[in-house]
């Protein structure tokens, strides 16, 4: 969808957060596809350290072409802390 959000604000000055969304969520395509967008104020921290093992257990399938950039991430199951099959 970059591809057709770039065109939707090429030429319009991105001088604000709220311009910059309302230009994504104001996004279609020629075959009916739309964008929503927010804008997330919420404060998050700096700093956090990943482990090793809590990168491991992120669910990755790449995808076949460019799959070192294209890729699904599948949850786990939040309540036992199992892997969803």
């Amino acid at each position: 969808m970059f591809c057709h959000i770039t065109q939707n604000w090429r030429g319009r000055p991105l001088v604000s957060h709220e311009a910059i969304v309302h230009l994504i969520g104001s996004t279609t395509t020629r075959a009916g596809l739309t964008i929503r967008a927010d804008i997330d104020t919420n404060p998050y921290p700096t700093g956090i350290k990943v482990t090793d093992a809590e990168l491991a257990a992120v669910r990755l399938q790449p995808a076949d072409f460019h799959g070192d950039w294209n890729y699904v991430i599948s949850p786990n199951d939040r309540t036992s802390g199992q892997v969803i099959t």
